[in-house]
């Protein structure tokens, strides 16, 4: 896998600090293709101790997914500002996926403060391999996350290819299974089509509305929506070359009985 910087910190110094020219590929996988890929049957049968072993005994779950996570900027800007709460990331190309498992490894080394009685900070992310497309269900039970990120998605331009693109009814009606009332989706990318796909297909879906930013900002979630524009790869990728970056976002209600049965 090549070389890998040594960290310069003195409390870790067997430590070494992924490089992610070392962990490259393509920028986006066939979603439909056969992947090699391990998922449970059921959420029952994940141990999230394995991936939270801070938690260890706990019984609790991840509340924020980030699908098609990448290279983790999101999970990693979010880990220490909310050091309660349990986030994994998705995604489904394997050297992406190691890259931010070695990543979290080495945080959680060199970020431990000895005879500390809490926990040290990214001790609450982790990442899994897996086709969320496909396989969500599997990972989440019903309404157990609070937030769902899916931020600079794959925009499949051509318009046959537009059933690979990660927000559809079929798939809309798993983020609301998975989501809590009251959770959010937040979307961003910097396809203005894209972004106006994302957003209609969510409207018209009866257990989403849409939410503002000023809204979200009201509701104390401004630290996560200025992480959503600038912590990601592909978020910096787009300032550098002074692009637009377009936000969506939307809130888990329960309808009404008239809005389900028109009566």
């Amino acid at each position: 896998m090549g070389k890998r910087k040594r960290l310069s910190d003195p409390n870790a110094p067997n430590t070494v600090l992924p490089q992610k020219k070392h962990y490259r590929q393509r920028a986006h996988a066939n979603p439909f293709s056969d992947h090699s890929l391990d998922y449970p049957t059921s959420p029952q049968a994940l141990d999230w101790d394995e991936h939270y072993p801070a938690f260890s005994g706990t019984g609790r779950s991840p509340e924020f997914a980030d699908i098609g996570c990448g290279f983790g900027g999101l999970l990693i800007a979010l880990a220490p500002l909310f050091p309660d709460t349990l986030m994994l990331g998705m995604e489904i190309r394997v050297q992406v996926s190691q890259y931010v498992k070695d990543r979290i490894a080495a945080l959680r080394i060199t970020s431990a403060v000895p005879s500390s009685p809490t926990p040290s900070p990214y001790q609450n992310v982790s990442i899994v391999r897996a086709n969320a497309m496909k396989f969500l269900p599997n990972f989440f039970p019903k309404h157990s996350l609070s937030a769902l990120f899916f931020l600079f998605p794959d925009p499949h331009f051509k318009s046959r290819k537009h059933k690979a693109r990660i927000i559809s009814p079929t798939l809309l009606a798993e983020y609301a299974y998975v989501l809590r009332p009251g959770g959010i989706i937040y979307t961003i990318t910097d396809v203005r089509d894209l972004h106006e796909w994302m957003k209609s297909h969510i409207e018209v879906f009866q257990l989403f509305e849409s939410i503002s930013e000023d809204e979200l900002r009201q509701e104390g979630k401004g630290a996560i929506l200025d992480a959503v524009y600038t912590s990601t790869e592909e978020g910096k990728k787009v300032e550098r070359n002074g692009g637009e970056k377009w936000l969506a976002c939307f809130k888990r209600i329960e309808p009404t009985r008239k809005a389900i049965t028109g009566f």
